[in-house]
């Protein structure tokens, strides 16, 4: 038996995200996002859409809104391979 994984916050990044906190995610951010916003007591998502509740397919949503506290948008985030290959980082 292995001891479960608990986090204060969780960080995680969605593709798209509604104002109830509904997330799909884009290829491997699927494999540890959801698991992460289920152990975190406070889960923040950083989305590159929002869209209004309802948009999302229901047979789609990965991360159902219960477990997000908040959401945030960042529509073309850059690409963190590009940052570290340039010696940089986000201010």
């Amino acid at each position: 038996m292995e001891r479960w994984l608990k986090a204060d916050f969780a960080l995680i990044k969605a593709e798209t995200a509604d104002r109830m906190g509904n997330l799909t995610f884009n290829k491997t951010a699927r494999n540890f996002g959801p698991v992460m916003a289920m152990a975190a007591k406070t889960t923040i998502v950083q989305a590159r859409r929002v869209v209004a509740p309802g948009e999302i397919d229901p047979e789609h949503v990965v991360t159902p809104g219960i477990f997000v506290d908040r959401v945030v948008e960042v529509a073309n985030p850059e690409e963190e391979s590009d940052l570290i290959a340039a010696n940089r980082s986000y201010p």
